[in-house]
């Protein structure tokens, strides 16, 4: 008996949940669709990547996922172009990482504009 009333609530939190993941104003074939491109992209990563680079670009997507889309974008890109020899490794990958940094770097300039005030510290002034 409580095992049934138990399946219903988990039934029922499952369905509100559902309900709060699903846009109510998307399509549900556009939610299809991205659904496909994202097991697309996770299926060709697989194919691409060793568990352990794998898992720092789960970590960086954690942290930075816009880092972790472009990097994820070259990976792929790389792969359909077939420039890539092998599964890429958690070196390898930390080498992309570092290009993809130095292609988005920003650079930031400070500049001083300096004025000059009439109201000075020096004793001759007196």
């Amino acid at each position: 008996m409580a095992d049934e009333e138990l399946e219903a609530l988990r039934q029922q939190r499952m369905a509100e949940l559902q309900g709060k993941s699903a846009d109510p104003s998307g399509d549900p074939s556009q939610q299809e669709a991205k659904q496909r491109e994202a097991e697309i992209r996770n299926t060709i990563l697989a194919q691409v990547l060793d568990q352990a680079a794998r898992a720092r670009l789960s970590n960086l997507a954690l942290v930075k996922p816009d880092k972790a889309k472009a990097v994820e974008s070259y990976l792929i890109q790389m792969a359909r172009f077939g420039q890539l020899a092998g599964k890429v490794s958690e070196q390898g990958l930390i080498e992309i990482l570092e290009k993809v940094s130095q292609q988005t770097e920003k650079k930031t300039t400070v500049k001083f504009n300096r004025r000059k005030v009439l109201d000075s510290d020096e004793e001759d002034d007196y």
